[in-house]
């Protein structure tokens, strides 16, 4: 009888002794304890001197949200194909002080499924990017077929929450008025502005805009830019599509012929910024202004080196957070 009642108590450890195991491999979905994590989505540069704008939001992303991963995904397919590339001479790029998470860059795919086998199921990824223009349209397609995931079984859901945070000048939508991230954004351009002020010159800022369709949001914020410093004359253009270095010219005829600071209104002064931008070819937009009489000052640096700017985006994943009950700890 004694033996008996061993072995039943031996048994039922075994079994509650498997229960433990069990519960302990799927308890975080089920007591709701998820582990959260950050994906900045950029569209990327292939120009070493312009990847410090990146890293910056990166940095104020991490100091925001201490203890939280932060992870880094090129949006652009033609700027991570060459970073592969470039991989064959790892020690080339590295010694320039490019970050190994940049070297080795990942697509969106890559970088979320290697934080999901490290156990983090609620992910926010939140774009770099200008508006929501092609690149953000693509991202959100992915997030949403990642967060569209449904196993049979409830437990083995890969992801409690995957949200995508909006771009720094805001996306259509009823959520949040864009027009109000937009007069955020173009606040902290203030020291832009003073820089023109202080040469007595007009600012220009190039995008990079779209080729397939006009995108109103470059003619909005030279609007907008106008109506917050009304004494500095500025006016924002893009290398693709509507209002190009043409209209800028054109409009720039109405005015005598000064100083005019140049900038990218680009996260990066990647290529774009260096090559058509600010280079001596004919074509640049320096050249072309500087042939219609003006003097041009290039200014070198991305949107994402301005401290004020890159914080924008610590507000959107705060509101991506809460908006979705993600608890960044």
């Amino acid at each position: 009888m004694k033996r008996k009642l061993m072995v039943f108590v031996l048994v039922c450890l075994l079994v509650l002794l498997n229960l433990s195991v069990v519960m302990a491999s799927h308890g975080d979905n089920e007591k709701g304890d998820h582990k959260a994590a950050i994906v900045l989505a950029s569209f990327g540069t292939t120009v070493p001197s312009a990847v410090k704008a990146i890293t910056n939001i990166q940095d104020k992303v991490k100091a925001a949200f201490p203890g939280v991963p932060v992870k880094l995904t090129f949006t652009s397919n033609i700027i991570r194909s060459i970073w592969k590339k470039r991989q064959a001479e790892p020690g080339k790029w590295l010694d320039q002080g490019i970050p190994k998470e940049v070297l080795y860059v990942k697509n969106i795919i890559a970088v979320i499924g290697d934080l999901r086998e490290d156990g983090y199921d609620d992910i926010i990824v939140q774009p770099t990017h200008i508006f929501f223009m092609e690149q953000s349209h693509d991202l959100s397609s992915y997030v949403s077929a990642i967060q569209s995931i449904r196993t049979m079984k409830k437990k083995w859901m890969p992801f409690h929450k995957v949200v995508m945070g909006r771009p720094a000048l805001g996306m259509p939508g009823d959520r949040y008025d864009y027009h109000a991230d937009m007069k955020k954004a173009l606040k902290t351009l203030s020291e832009d502005v003073e820089l023109a002020r202080k040469n007595k010159a007009m600012l220009v800022y190039m995008g990079h805009g779209n080729e397939h369709w006009s995108v109103g949001i470059y003619g909005e914020s030279a609007k907008m830019m106008r109506e917050l410093y009304p004494d500095v004359v500025t006016y924002v253009g893009c290398v693709e599509g509507f209002p190009g270095i043409e209209e800028i010219a054109r409009y720039l005829n109405h005015f005598d012929r000064g100083k005019i600071v140049l900038k990218p209104f680009m996260i990066v002064a990647g290529d774009h910024a260096t090559n058509d931008m600010a280079s001596d070819e004919p074509d640049s937009w320096k050249s072309i202004l500087t042939k219609q009489g003006f003097e041009v000052m290039p200014v070198l640096e991305g949107l994402g080196s301005n401290d004020r700017f890159a914080e924008i985006f610590v507000d959107h994943i705060r509101d991506a957070a809460k908006d979705n009950g993600i608890k960044l700890k």
